[in-house]
């Protein structure tokens, strides 16, 4: 006899079949997106843990419908996934509290928390305010499900794990597409800006999160003693984040992936904090009052980066002269600058640079990839999209949230000793991979992206998880 089970199993198998069958004859394949909106609803309601922990598997593999549909920017499936558990997280919380208080008082939480306050100011005051509140809208979506309940989610060990393997098993997939493709035309360097295509937009945000990957497998490899099996599966993985980050042709991530790894050494070896801020001052103070020098010295560098040798595209990256991609983010740099100048105080809004910066543009800074219209994008560093849309105090104000995790995750590494390696060696690689992203964020910008706001949101939580429970340890005895 057949179950009631199964003809319910077969009525949905009948329906789904003759409604996709009815979307392709009438060429409406958008349609598809029903039957998984719904389906990914009943998940989220019903099984909200496994829906969480999915957002990292699925988040390498989002694509922005933006290439389908013109005028309408959204990641699939990730951006309505994480909408619908910010609503169903938040009644939850207002019906039932159940998110521990302490969390509110975290330094993490509450950089967030005046930021976003400075947010919907600056939206007020705003050059646009309907972009301003619909980028402050898209802001929170990443930062309530992924940064505060995360923090319910991720007190379990286990979730914590399971979310690392996830997401890197999500953008090893990626990077075997992307190889793939790239393959296929002799991994050319023109080629590499747009093979990782629908998942990525283009290599910088590719390479980028494949950079804060690296640290994540390492992780995985030495927080415990693994089964043979699944060491040789680990390193296997390794070898092709690397083989992703070498052929992502992305000069930033080498860089910030190096910086980030010397950065993890020093954390480690424990060197004075004063002789780690005494030397980022002495850099400022050089680099201000030697500018017109440094600037001669790159222009005497004409090295582009057309050439497939690491070398050569290392040095490419100094080159302010006739590199293009170069001479395109100085004149972002430069428009942000100019905005910050006309808006101090309150910038021209969140959200707003790509829509602003055009008229800014000075001659000697248009590139041949420049466009009059300024519609190419951001303002290519996190600080200076901080500065230019939200003023000064903007600019502190996420400067500071970054000092605070910093700051947070050093002391948590240097409170754990060698008997507890588990904890050690996730903090250094939730360290090491943070870095790579803040460094990388003086170059480019991508945290209104999932692809690079899940994981950092999510590794912060961890960080908040983690000190939260040494915090309480630390009460106990």
């Amino acid at each position: 006899m057949i179950s009631k089970i199964n003809y319910t199993a077969l009525s949905i198998g009948v329906f789904l079949s003759l409604f996709f069958a009815f979307a392709i004859f009438y060429n409406q394949e958008f349609l598809f997106a029903i039957p998984l909106a719904l389906g990914a609803m009943y998940f989220a309601l019903f099984q909200t843990e496994k829906a969480f922990l999915a957002l990292a598997f699925l988040t390498p593999l989002s694509f922005n419908i933006e290439e389908y549909v013109d005028g309408f920017g959204l990641y699939i499936p990730t951006e309505p996934l994480l909408f619908g558990l910010m609503l169903y997280l938040c009644a939850l919380q207002i019906k039932a509290p159940f998110l521990n208080n302490k969390i509110f008082q975290h330094p993490i939480i509450l950089s967030w928390f005046a930021i976003l306050i400075w947010m919907f100011v600056t939206a007020i005051t705003s050059s646009n305010p309907l972009i301003s509140f619909k980028f402050i809208l898209s802001k929170l979506w990443f930062i309530i499900p992924l940064l505060l309940f995360g923090t319910f989610f991720f007190n379990e060990s286990k979730n914590r794990i399971m979310f690392l393997w996830l997401f890197v098993l999500g953008t090893v997939l990626t990077i075997l597409y992307t190889i793939g493709q790239h393959a296929s035309f002799n991994f050319g360097e023109k080629e590499s800006h747009w093979v990782m295509w629908p998942f990525f937009k283009d290599h910088t945000i590719y390479g980028a999160v494949v950079a804060l990957v690296l640290p994540l497998v390492l992780i995985l490899i030495f927080i415990k003693k693994n089964t043979p099996l699944i060491q040789m599966i680990l390193i296997s993985l390794l070898v092709i984040v690397l083989l992703g980050l070498y052929f992502s042709y992305t000069r930033a991530a080498w860089l910030s992936i190096f910086c980030a790894f010397i950065f993890g050494f020093l954390v480690h070896i424990k060197l004075n904090k004063k002789i780690i801020y005494g030397i980022l001052i002495l850099g400022i103070f050089i680099t201000y009052f030697k500018w017109d020098s440094i600037q001669m010295e790159l222009a005497r560098n004409k090295e582009e980066h057309t050439t497939e040798q690491f070398g050569e595209r290392i040095q490419s990256a100094a080159n302010v002269t006739t590199d293009a991609s170069n001479l395109e983010r100085i004149n972002r740099w430069s428009c942000a600058v100019d905005m910050f100048k006309e808006r101090p105080i309150f910038g021209y809004g969140p959200g707003t640079f790509s829509f602003e910066y055009a008229r800014f543009q000075q001659a000697k800074n248009i590139t041949i990839i420049s466009t009059n219209f300024g519609d190419m994008g951001n303002a290519h560093s996190e600080y200076l999209s901080a500065l230019s849309e939200m003023g000064f105090i903007g600019l502190i104000l996420f400067a500071l949230f970054v000092f605070v995790l910093f700051s947070t995750s050093i002391r948590l590494y240097h409170c754990y000793s060698w008997k507890e390696r588990a904890q050690k060696v996730l903090v250094m690689g939730i360290i090491t991979a943070l870095a790579s992203y803040f460094i990388h964020a003086f170059l480019n910008n991508f945290l209104d992206t999932d692809k690079a706001a899940v994981p950092v949101f999510a590794l912060c939580s961890f960080i908040v998880v983690l000190d939260l429970k040494r915090r309480h340890a630390l009460d106990l005895d």
